[in-house]
């Protein structure tokens, strides 16, 4: 795979152009974008898949939805099913995706959870609703130029930031690294818990940053118990398990289990992984199986997993994380509609 892509590289050049083009459209105002008078924050990244966006929009919604109502609006990536949708207790993972329908699984009635490739259809779509949001969370949308978002989060990996990536199809930026400027805050995300000042140092000067812009850094917080429905076991309890994941980087989560001298079997799959028939039966061949929540979502309904399947929650801990809520709530005290 390597080697195709260092073959590739030809390309990237083109693809530069092509990216440079449209976002040179949108800023100088020749392809519009809608702007609009009440709070919408994207969530988003430059590269291809897995920087945190999902943990990261969980943090927004237990940030914000005790004082507003709130609203996320995803595309629905790997869906079965096209158009606005809106999550209910009769709707399943195959239809509004995997990251929506885990919002809806730990929030239920408390948010609403939208799905629509077309976000500005969808945000009319929400804003029509009797339950009126004050606030609409958009999931991944930080390229979706055709909606201007009042307040950008941009995230990037400490392992892979962006800054020293190249875009596709060699690398895997989406376009090129100067779109971070529309960012209001830039999150390095999964970075080590004992992150020294020095090296955060390093890394800002690395980003350079935009007088405005707010770096945080945040790692991953694993839970110390897993979960199926309303089940928990610890997870130092699990003698011996398969761990199945269908995530875009599993690398810190086997970190971790490694760590804790956990003894499992991985079966990695990509991400947003179609489980097959023939996977469930692969799968239920272990006695104990351990997923991401994502994935569960996706795996959960299959008979052959019944009271056998797990997953362990994450969470996002940012080390600003008082400077970064205010950041967040201003904006939207600001920009709520009266």
């Amino acid at each position: 795979m390597k080697l195709i892509r260092l073959l590739l590289l030809p390309i990237v050049p083109v693809y530069y152009l092509v990216t440079w083009f449209r976002n040179t459209l949108y800023d100088a105002g020749i392809k519009t974008s809608k702007s609009y008078d009440f709070p919408v924050v994207c969530v988003g990244n430059l590269s291809t898949g897995g920087t945190g966006k999902t943990p990261m929009v969980e943090y927004l919604i237990k940030l914000l939805k005790s004082e507003f109502n709130l609203a996320t609006l995803s595309r629905g990536y790997g869906r079965n099913t096209k158009g606005f949708l809106l999550a209910n207790d009769q709707i399943s993972a195959k239809e509004l995706g995997d990251e929506p329908f885990q919002f809806y699984n730990a929030f239920k009635e408390e948010i609403l959870v939208a799905v629509d490739e077309n976000r500005q259809e969808g945000i009319d779509i929400l804003r029509a609703l009797k339950k009126q949001p004050d606030i609409i969370l958009l999931d991944d949308a930080f390229q979706h130029r055709k909606v201007k978002a009042g307040f950008n989060i941009l995230l990037t990996t400490y392992m892979q930031p962006y800054f020293n990536d190249i875009l596709l199809p060699t690398g895997n930026l989406r376009e090129s690294r100067t779109g971070a400027k529309r960012a209001n805050i830039i999150v390095v995300t999964k970075c080590p818990k004992d992150l020294s000042d020095s090296e955060k140092i390093s890394i800002k000067k690395q980003i350079k940053a935009e007088p405005n812009q707010l770096i945080c850094f945040s790692s991953i917080d694993y839970s110390s118990h897993v979960i199926a429905e309303e089940k928990t076991r610890p997870l130092q309890s699990l003698s011996k398990f398969t761990l199945v994941t269908g995530i875009a980087n599993a690398t810190p989560l086997l970190t971790y289990l490694t760590a804790k001298k956990l003894k499992y079997n991985h079966l990695e799959f990509k991400d947003h992984h179609t489980f097959t028939v023939s996977d469930i039966q692969r799968i239920s061949e272990s006695e104990l199986i351990v997923t991401t929540e994502k994935d569960y979502m996706r795996l959960k309904e299959a008979d052959l997993l019944k009271g056998k399947l797990y997953y362990l929650p994450i969470v996002s801990e940012i080390d600003k994380a008082s400077e970064f809520d205010k950041k967040i709530k201003d904006f939207v005290r600001a920009n709520k509609r009266i």
